[in-house]
């Protein structure tokens, strides 16, 4: 039997190309064909998953975290398309729970890492955006390109989301030589309003229900100014401008588009080959829930199988989502760490001997003896 393997990380634990590995090592019947294709939506592991399946040059960059502290990113030059990933400026991954303050955290890091990017030589620079501490609308990431924004008076505003409600205009004109800009992202979700950044966000960011509506307001401020800046209309409502806390918005503005960040991936990697040879697909991903089915790997991945008449398993470190709803997306059965091992503290400590037993136990299952 030939088996796909294509999962997402499993965040705060395993890195997608080592959950891959982990179900491979698992699996029992020695004959069977695994085939390995870690992916990314858009979020953590976009670079390093890109990294294993092109033929593209890894450049280190010196960077900053949402709190300005120095951190390490890079870019992936791939021919003339650098990659770069928010999250490694940006990620909630880099904050303590008790740093998690989505009103002073800033994509500043991010527009490090674009500016590196253009000065590579690249003409098209994808973003990969998900998993973000930062609610600041991408200014952040604009100052760091020359084109911060500004109050009334002209001074340059404080980072983080809140100071946004002041700003009247940007500094400068962002400095990118004219290179493309592409938003790859995990999710559709607008700006501002109730499925807006502030509001569906903001709370795992670590925002008070005050502080999201303030943030709210404030992006909504913004989203004005850049509307104005770049001569465009509606951008509040554009669908994916609310990605990452709003850099979606902003890459927007600056005249880039919006693509699938999990559909970016399995073009890149090749998967749709692989799907049409698999006779059983594995993905999954830390957390299994109503958000895993918009937009994310898994289902991408389970609509690629139900498309083909797969099987689709999901492997998770916990499910949080209704058997009809998986059954919908295209999703066969799903098997949780969480209830293999019995606790969430377990899950989380020994999750690669976690999956490597699920993978034994799923290749008695469904492998052809």
């Amino acid at each position: 039997m030939r088996v796909l393997i294509c999962p997402d990380k499993f965040a705060g634990t395993l890195s997608a190309p080592s959950v891959a590995q982990a179900v491979a090592d698992g699996w029992s019947v020695p004959d069977d064909v695994l085939v390995q294709r870690p992916l990314a939506d858009g979020g953590p592991g976009f670079v390093e998953v890109l990294a294993t399946a092109l033929d593209g040059r890894r450049i280190p960059v010196a960077t900053v975290d949402p709190l300005g502290r120095p951190a390490e990113g890079e870019i992936l030059l791939a021919g003339g398309t650098a990659y770069v990933e928010s999250a490694q400026a940006c990620g909630l991954h880099l904050l303590t729970q008790d740093e998690r303050n989505p009103e002073t955290t800033t994509s500043y890091g991010l527009g490090l890492l674009i500016a590196a990017a253009v000065e590579s030589g690249a003409a098209e620079v994808v973003v990969g955006l998900g998993g973000s501490a930062v609610n600041d609308a991408g200014a952040g990431m604009l100052a760091a390109l020359g084109a911060g924004p500004v109050d009334t008076a002209g001074y340059a505003l404080p980072y983080g989301g809140a100071p946004l409600i002041t700003a009247t205009a940007l500094a400068g004109v962002p400095r990118l030589r004219q290179v493309r800009l592409v938003a790859a992202t995990d999710v559709d979700n607008p700006l501002t309003g109730l499925h807006g950044a502030s509001n569906v966000f903001g709370p795992q960011k670590g925002a008070s229900r005050e502080q999201v509506l303030r943030l709210d307001a404030a992006l909504e401020n913004f989203a004005g100014v850049l509307e104005k800046a770049f001569g465009i209309s509606d951008l509040a409502m554009a669908p994916g401008g609310g990605a990452a806390g709003g850099i979606g918005a902003a890459l927007i503005a600056l005249g880039g588009r919006v693509t699938s960040g999990i559909n970016l991936v399995t073009n890149l990697i090749g998967l749709d080959a692989e799907l049409d040879a698999a006779d059983l697909v594995i993905t999954g991903e830390g957390s299994f829930d109503h958000q895993s089915l918009r937009g994310k790997v898994v289902a991408g991945i389970a609509a690629g199988a139900r498309d083909r008449g797969l099987p689709c398993v999901v492997l998770a470190g916990r499910n949080e989502t209704g058997y009809r709803e998986a059954a919908a997306a295209g999703v066969t059965e799903t098997h949780t760490l969480v209830e293999h091992f019995g606790s969430t503290e377990k899950a989380l400590a020994e999750p690669a001997r976690g999956l490597r037993e699920l993978a034994r136990q799923l290749a008695e299952q469904w492998s052809r003896l």
